[in-house]
């Protein structure tokens, strides 16, 4: 169980240096669309270009930030029973979900995106819009996010075993949001 806890932690440090490099992501789209309005606004120009890099960010932001949001457990839920169960059932529950939806999802959705992005990549696949960008760098991250998603489904699963056999502690509070 040590060595399967520490490629868990080496998983969640990656995870959490890809969530940061997203957290910046997010500043740098703010900072293209702002100096994109000036620009057009200004001086009566733009491009398709700085549209989709903003598209682009967008989409890197969502599909790198979503192993770290998994991570941080700030994720979607879908709280029917989880927040009236006891820790221990709680665990279950995030152990059959891991097993059963999230790791087998996100290997079949990595498998599907690899040819996507070959085929993107291999025809040099450009945007159809006048001044647009190539469009294999958007559909590799498709691959890229939904790899390290399944890493950090992994991660998590391992760390969801460890707690049911008491060698860490899991915080398996789930706070609902205000409605």
């Amino acid at each position: 169980m040590a060595a399967l806890l520490s490629v868990s932690r080496l998983i969640d440090r990656f995870s959490q240096v890809i969530g940061k490099i997203a957290d910046y992501m997010v500043l740098f789209c703010c900072l293209i669309s702002a100096g994109n309005a000036i620009v057009r606004y200004t001086f009566n120009y733009s491009s398709n270009g700085w549209l989709e890099i903003q598209w682009y960010l967008f989409a890197y932001v969502v599909v790198l930030g979503a192993a770290h949001t998994l991570r941080n457990n700030e994720h979607v839920r879908v709280d029917l029973i989880y927040g009236s169960v006891s820790d221990r059932a709680r665990l279950w529950i995030d152990i059959i979900g891991l097993i059963v939806f999230l790791i087998p999802a996100c290997i079949f959705l990595t498998i599907l995106c690899w040819p996507y992005f070959m085929h993107s990549f291999q025809q040099g696949e450009v945007s159809a819009n006048a001044g647009g960008l190539i469009r294999w760098p958007v559909k590799f991250m498709l691959f890229a996010g939904f790899t390290l998603l399944s890493l950090q489904g992994i991660s998590e699963l391992i760390k969801r075993i460890a707690a049911l056999a008491g060698s860490i502690q899991i915080d398996t509070k789930y706070e609902k949001p205000l409605q």
